[in-house]
């Protein structure tokens, strides 16, 4: 008997474990539907750090993140476990930008290149592209010793904003991928036209100049998925809709490079008025042999054209993650997000840190 119920364990993990890489790669299996697990994203790592937008570093054996927050918090962690303990900010004072939500920067993302350390935030307000997105730097990865640099680039008003892309987008959700030649690329963008990106100068605190200056457009939404405010301004809501596509980070895999992007509505959940399933907070990616892309989902679709494969979304008691980013940690790939616990709360500060191991299935990631 036994033997027998040891077997019968053996064939249902590993129907299982087929049923969700079918559910992940469909093409696996020409010609047939893949079966649907009741749970197609595996539960998530969640840890006790209360965060937004997080970006995470490790340095030597501790790791850092920086979030949402009066002058961009920073915790440490000894792992990503946890305990997570705040120490101070980014900034010591309010950016020196002169616009938007200057007390409290959104969405940074820290990056370390040749022993120092680029904070990259942004600073705008809700629902409008008045916005600009800034640098600090420091020889530290922890609080003290950053200088603010001020804009790279501005959206909505101030220097540059009227020169194409910055006309049409919104200069937030700040992402900076270093290729192996040094070469820096800004991406930013959220609503209205989605995702772009620059070229960076050497010193990685300006857009590059001349012939390296061009603009991509990497991720969009064509379809109004929200309606429009009812009184929009030049400004401040779009008159045709949401197209919710921000945040979004690169990361590469050999040999792709993966576009990672938010897509759906983000914040302010009414737990009694939800959003239709599906169109909360999800994450999605594209891959691209270039860091400049294009790039592509499963079936060949352009992310700027609303293509975008899902790889994590709500689950059990996971709802809407999103603000994600991927840490490469002893060779190997880590998603992480915040999430709403649902057992916790569906408000905007009780998102807390997630994450998951990747897998690559045909060069596809998958959060295990």
């Amino acid at each position: 008997m036994a033997l027998l119920l040891g077997l019968f364990t053996l064939i249902t993990l590993a129907v299982h474990r087929r049923s969700e890489l079918f559910l992940q790669n469909p093409a696996l299996s020409p010609g047939v539907a893949p079966p649907v697990p009741a749970e197609p994203f595996a539960p998530a790592h969640g840890t006790d750090l209360q965060i937004h937008d997080p970006s995470i570093l490790k340095v030597g054996e501790i790791y850092y993140s920086y979030s949402v927050g009066e002058n961009i918090a920073i915790h440490q962690a000894p792992c990503l476990d946890g305990p997570w303990k705040r120490t101070m900010t980014v900034l010591d004072k309010e950016s020196i930008i002169p616009k938007g939500d200057r007390q409290a920067p959104w969405a940074p993302m820290t990056i370390e290149v040749d022993g120092t350390f680029y904070c990259y935030y942004a600073v705008s307000f809700a629902g409008c592209r008045d916005s600009a997105i800034g640098v600090a730097t420091s020889k530290s990865p922890g609080p003290g010793g950053w200088t603010d640099h001020g804009s790279i680039v501005q959206s909505g008003t101030g220097p540059g904003s009227a020169n194409y892309p910055y006309n049409v987008s919104n200069a937030i959700d700040p992402c900076v991928f270093i290729t192996d030649t040094g070469q820096g690329y800004l991406t930013w963008g959220s609503y209205w036209t989605g995702l772009w990106q620059v070229p960076l100068s050497k010193d990685l605190l300006s857009v590059a100049t001349g012939e390296e200056s061009d603009a991509r457009h990497l991720a969009y939404e064509p379809r109004a998925i929200f309606p429009g405010r009812k009184k929009p301004t030049p400004l401040c809501g779009d008159p045709t809709g949401a197209h919710p596509v921000e945040g979004g980070f690169i990361s590469y895999h050999a040999p792709y490079h993966y576009l990672w992007f938010s897509w759906g509505k983000c914040c302010k959940y009414d737990p009694d008025n939800l959003p239709a399933p599906g169109k909360e907070y999800q994450i999605r990616v594209g891959r691209s042999l270039s860091p400049r892309g294009p790039f592509v989902d499963r079936i060949g679709r352009d992310l700027v054209d609303g293509g975008g494969e899902v790889v994590y979304g709500s689950n059990r008691d996971v709802y809407a993650p999103g603000g994600e980013g991927v840490l490469t940690d002893d060779g190997k790939d880590i998603l992480y997000y915040h999430y709403l616990n649902t057992t916790i709360s569906y408000d905007f500060w009780e998102a807390r840190l997630g994450y998951n191991p990747l897998e690559y299935i045909d060069g596809w990631p998958v959060a295990v």
